[in-house]
């Protein structure tokens, strides 16, 4: 019997790198795992199968991205159930013309390699991937999905920051990310809910270890809370989210902190971690919050910064039909989710709080003029699909 052909998806993150092994057509994968501690003591690798059952968990020394991913080719190409033929990368950035799934070639991984002084805590690791695929095995079509072309669609002036022109012309504009995520979170709205209520004014709050929202309308993203990097826009488990500007000149001038010390307290010792003194994980902060007024305050800002956000993108579009939470923090705790919609009465919100705590895919009460929904993303099955689309244009 012939194996069905596969794809292969990739997520490359600083010290870590999911995957999943998708057959052609299929929307659950036959595995699934994660590297992690890439490059740190400790390093782990597991897998599951579309069962659950363990295929491996091996705490192993994983000194760099390409042995990790040499573990992970291994382990996908070891299963006798599937052949792979393809390989979809999540890359975090993409330039302003990027607006669609593409395939591997010299020329667009050149491409990428000049962006990394834009985001060089992150695409390092992603070129280093589609590198070391091409070394295990150069006949796998590999396929690149940025995680900002579903926010090329932005209009000019929602893309503008009011820097000199020159700044802008050089490609300092707003990018906005979590874009593969925002693209899979509005198409299972319009499944579930029909496309009808897709197309209306839609925001998108993708909470988790990074935190965005996205205005969409007529299913098309029109604004975001993200920018130039994933460090703006809301408070995140340790990213600062929106400053004053003045604030990281001070840090420069009076702090006399370097570049990298700037990059380490904004992207690793801010946010949730910031405030509360130490922990970004929402789970241990509620568990501490009625004693520790440090913890109390991480979660009263990070729920005030959300509201004000989600004011502002219903204030684009000129009006909320739909609100809906995604992510880890967005799909797990209906706490997060009721201070959030506390007092957005003005907006149509109200929870109905048995759906809320259980949380049931619609939490909206039933005289809410606004749906609100939980809805999981998926951003491995939006790679592939993109990968099974890209190969499929790519045969005709």
């Amino acid at each position: 019997m012939t194996p069905p052909r596969c794809v292969l998806t990739l997520n490359s993150g600083s010290s870590s790198l999911k995957f999943a092994v998708y057959p052609i057509g299929a929307s659950e994968p036959v595995l699934k795992g994660k590297a992690e501690r890439i490059g740190l003591e400790g390093g782990l690798f597991q897998a599951v199968d579309a069962e659950g059952a363990q295929m491996a968990h091996e705490q192993r020394p994983l000194l760099d991205h390409a042995a990790a991913l040499q573990r992970v080719l291994e382990c996908a190409r070891g299963a006798a159930q599937h052949s792979l033929v393809a390989v979809g990368h999540r890359v975090v950035r993409g330039g302003a013309e990027d607006a669609d799934p593409q395939p591997v070639t010299p020329a667009l991984l050149s491409r990428i390699r000049e962006l990394i002084p834009y985001l060089p805590e992150h695409l390092p690791h992603q070129v280093a991937a589609i590198e070391a695929v091409e070394r295990f095995d150069s006949s796998l079509t590999q396929v690149v999905c940025f995680d900002t072309a579903f926010h090329r669609t932005l209009p000019r002036i929602a893309q503008l920051y009011a820097l000199p022109r020159d700044l802008l012309n050089d490609g300092i504009l707003r990018y906005g990310f979590h874009g593969l995520s925002y693209e899979y979170v509005i198409g299972e709205f319009a499944r579930l809910a029909g496309e009808t209520a897709a197309h209306g004014r839609v925001v998108i709050a993708h909470l988790g270890n990074g935190c965005s929202m996205a205005a969409i309308r007529d299913g098309r993203s029109i604004d975001t809370t993200m920018g130039f990097t994933p460090t703006g826009g809301l408070m995140m488990s340790s990213r600062s989210g929106d400053l004053d500007p003045g604030v990281v000149v001070y840090l420069l001038e009076q702090k006399g902190f370097s570049a990298a010390e700037l990059s380490d307290i904004l992207n690793r010792r801010s946010g949730l971690a910031g405030v509360s003194g130490g922990s970004s994980d929402m789970r241990d902060l509620f568990a501490r919050e009625a004693t520790d007024p440090q913890a109390a305050e991480a979660i009263a800002l990070f729920c005030y910064q959300a509201r004000k956000f989600l004011g502002a993108l219903a204030a684009v579009l000129g009006g909320l039909d739909a609100l809906i939470f995604t992510a880890g923090i967005g799909e797990n705790v209906p706490e997060i989710r009721r201070r959030i919609c506390d007092g957005m009465g003005h907006l149509g919100l109200a929870l109905d709080s048995r759906a809320n705590d259980g949380n049931a895919p619609l939490i909206s009460s039933k005289d809410a003029s606004v749906s609100i929904r939980v809805i999981p993303t998926n951003e491995e099955l939006m790679i592939a699909r993109h990968t099974v689309s890209v190969i499929s244009r790519m045969t005709r």
